[in-house]
């Protein structure tokens, strides 16, 4: 039996990032963040500023009594910044480090939708040279004729991002 060519067999890691992936702008590009990782979805409020954070750490929010980072997406991807409009919102998301799981907002520009994208619709990111970071893309999803970029948004948001002491 001879196995079928690398071309035609889906890669099963590809094949495991299939599911539900809630998708949303920033600037002109569209990306995706498994659902399961969402906590909640909020219109954009008043972010109250903790000294020495980094750039595209915004500062922090209380929710429903719960002190959260957040986190500027845009920022944290090297964009230039834009200004807050009524589609502007606060992902708040649950994120895994070693042993933890805290909850972090990330403003985004607008949340489109909730997307089912199947396993083999999902690519492995390209390769553009190792001077180049995409371990925090899952894979790139094709959903008619667009891209949206899937991130692991525990790898976009490492420790080092969110080790604010404390809160």
């Amino acid at each position: 039996m001879t196995a079928a060519p690398k071309a035609n067999r889906p890669d099963q890691g590809l094949l495991e990032k299939e599911g539900k992936y809630l998708t949303f702008a920033l600037a002109q590009e569209e990306y995706g963040l498994e659902i399961l990782k969402v906590r909640e979805i909020i219109g954009y409020i008043d972010v109250t500023a903790v000294p020495q954070m980094p750039p595209h750490v915004k500062g922090v929010i209380n929710l429903r009594g719960q002190v959260i980072p957040v986190v500027d997406l845009r920022a944290k991807f090297g964009m230039e910044t834009a200004d807050v409009t009524d589609e502007t919102c606060i992902i708040v998301v649950e994120i895994a480090h070693t042993t933890r799981t805290f909850s972090t907002g990330i403003v985004v520009d607008r949340v489109q939708e909730v997307l089912d994208i199947r396993g083999q619709d999902i690519e492995e990111p390209p390769h553009f040279g190792s001077a180049v970071r995409t371990d925090f893309i899952l894979g790139m999803g094709k959903v008619a004729d667009t891209v949206k970029i899937l991130l692991d948004i525990d790898k976009v948001l490492g420790e080092d991002d969110l080790d604010i002491p404390s809160l």
